[in-house]
């Protein structure tokens, strides 16, 4: 018996269409006609066990994917809300995901379905674009409508509601045209004009510095800052996804002095970098520096602060064109050479921690262990989960120079370790995977081994064990008294025994001596495994705490 044609079938079509390997899902019955299509065209269905899991699964595709749509679909009511804090996670981060969202009969309408709500309302905030498909007809109209939305100026989520009886309504797909898909990135260069002054400011210059960010890496811009980079030996930091963008071991790449290298600063390059939280809104450059902004989206360039210049359009082809414009005989190397003495300075004064061989171990020693490993793999993705531990960690650990780096972002989502993993895998079968975990922060999306296990995916996770909530503790701690410490310890529980009830294979670490063959062996098992390292618990301020 043949099948009849229905709007899920359209939808997969459409998502073939725009180049969709991969989506994330929960089951829900509002939806499960776009399974049905998809497995027609193709897609693999990756379902999880957690929503927020499944839109933050499909963010890290994106990351992953350049040029491509991360893909959600979560059933109505509380598939949807579940999903919220993966949607805001992506908004934060810039990242383009497409969010389908299931709904009652849109018959019924307003009269109390089964899990109906206001989704699109909810979504509006969080989101580049939110709206409603009523008409089956128009479903592939909607699609490519949310897709160019996300993916054109600067990326984003967007969120497309689709009522039951219309997804499942019934349709002849012979007679629907498909919409076509193009290359909606940002391509475009600054004009001549711009660049000109951009290049007098900085031949001006004797202490300039480069902050690299996340439009650096929406832009695919990571040759085109090395270049720069080598060009004129200017000293670049990193932050958000512009970390990896500069390979770590480049003799430009700096992250132990951007304090000293702000407070000395006379000309500061924001190449896709926001003058947010982490740039202390602005505050953090010299009043009297100036400032030369590139990044995708004029209504970015001067927020919280104007900017001396704003280049506007693809970070990479800007750095490219401020290249051949002057940049190439300009010669930062001096100053580059004193931020490398405080750099080494850096490195030897946390020297005794990173090789301690105290018990329970030293959170630094941990990080150097992971560091060590991590080098020994250039493609190796790392994936950061958690507060303190990630926080030290990137200051020690070098992203491979093949390798890829992936946080949160600016949101500050605990809990996308496994999501991230799990899209980070699917897309590179080939590669290691590992995620640096929090111990609270494992609690929030752990139970997503189990997705990897179903999955055949052998992620290995390591947790930083302390038995608390560190970041919150300690300035905590600090500001109210060691005896008046609440809602921020936890135990130091098994977590490697939780992987292994899961399918997966556990390690339980207290000895220094002992991370670096654990991880050895989590990596040749090949299934899921955890590292679990019980750390010491630093209850009082400790160098290189987030709040210290």
């Amino acid at each position: 018996m043949e099948r009849m044609s229905h709007g899920g079938k359209l939808a997969a079509r459409v998502l073939k269409a725009a180049g969709v390997e991969c989506v994330f899902t929960l089951s829900g019955g509002h939806v499960m006609g776009i399974y049905d299509g998809c497995l027609d065209e193709g897609i693999k269905v990756v379902d999880v066990r957690h929503e927020q899991a499944a839109v933050h699964a499909a963010d890290a595709w994106a990351r992953l994917n350049p040029g491509k749509v991360g893909v959600a679909i979560l059933t109505a009511g509380p598939g949807v809300t579940d999903g919220v804090t993966g949607v805001a996670n992506a908004w934060r981060a810039n990242s383009p995901i497409l969010v389908l969202g299931g709904q009652g009969p849109f018959s019924n309408l307003r009269r109390g379905s089964l899990q109906e709500m206001d989704h699109v309302s909810v979504m509006k905030p969080i989101t580049k674009w939110a709206d409603a498909c009523y008409q089956t007809e128009r479903i592939g109209e909607y699609i490519e409508l949310a897709i160019r939305t996300a993916m054109s100026g600067v990326p984003g989520p967007s969120f497309l509601e689709i009522p039951m009886d219309v997804l499942h309504g019934p349709i002849d797909l012979d007679q629907v045209e498909l919409p076509r898909f193009r290359d909606y990135r940002v391509l475009s260069a600054a004009p001549p004009v711009l660049l000109t002054k951009a290049i007098k400011i900085m031949s001006r210059a004797n202490r300039p510095m480069l902050m690299a960010g996340t439009a650096l890496k929406w832009s695919e811009g990571a040759l085109a800052l090395r270049q720069f980079a080598e060009a004129t030996k200017i000293p670049v930091f990193t932050n958000g996804m512009g970390r990896g963008q500069l390979p770590m071991d480049h003799p430009q790449f700096f992250n132990r002095s951007r304090k000293h290298a702000l407070a000395e600063a006379d000309v500061v390059l924001l190449a896709g970098t926001p003058l947010d939280f982490r740039m202390k809104f602005g505050r953090s450059i010299p009043a009297d520096a100036k400032i030369v902004q590139l990044d995708l989206d004029e209504t970015l360039i001067g927020q919280n602060r104007p900017s001396d210049v704003g280049l506007v359009g693809n970070v990479g082809v800007n750095l490219d064109a401020l290249n051949k414009a002057g940049g190439s005989v300009l010669d930062f190397s001096g100053w580059s050479e004193e931020l490398r003495r405080i750099e080494d300075e850096a490195e030897e004064a946390v020297a005794s921690s990173l090789n301690s061989d105290e018990v329970p171990i030293d959170p630094l020693r941990l990080c150097r262990e992971i560091a060590d490993f991590v080098a020994t793999d250039p493609k190796m993705v790392v994936i950061g989960d958690g507060g303190d531990i990630v926080a030290q960690a990137s200051k020690v650990l070098k992203v491979p120079p093949r390798g890829t780096w992936m946080d949160p972002g600016p949101l500050g989502t605990l809990g996308v370790g496994m999501p991230f993993a799990l899209a980070a895998q699917l897309a590179n079968p080939e590669r290691r995977v590992l995620i640096i975990y929090g111990d609270g922060s494992f609690g929030l999306n752990g139970f997503e081994f189990d997705t990897a296990v179903r999955f055949g995916l052998p992620i290995v996770g390591i947790v930083g064990n302390d038995a608390a909530w560190g970041q919150m503790m300690r300035p905590q701690a600090m500001l109210y008294g060691t005896d008046r410490l609440v809602a921020t310890e936890l135990s130091y529980t098994r977590y490697d025994r939780v992987v292994e009830a899961l399918g997966g294979h556990g390690e339980h670490v207290t000895k220094p001596d002992d991370i670096g063959p654990a991880l050895e062996r989590a990596f040749a098992v090949g299934r899921p495994a955890l590292v679990n390292v019980e750390m010491r618990k630093d209850v009082e301020g400790v160098k290189g705490s987030t709040y210290v």
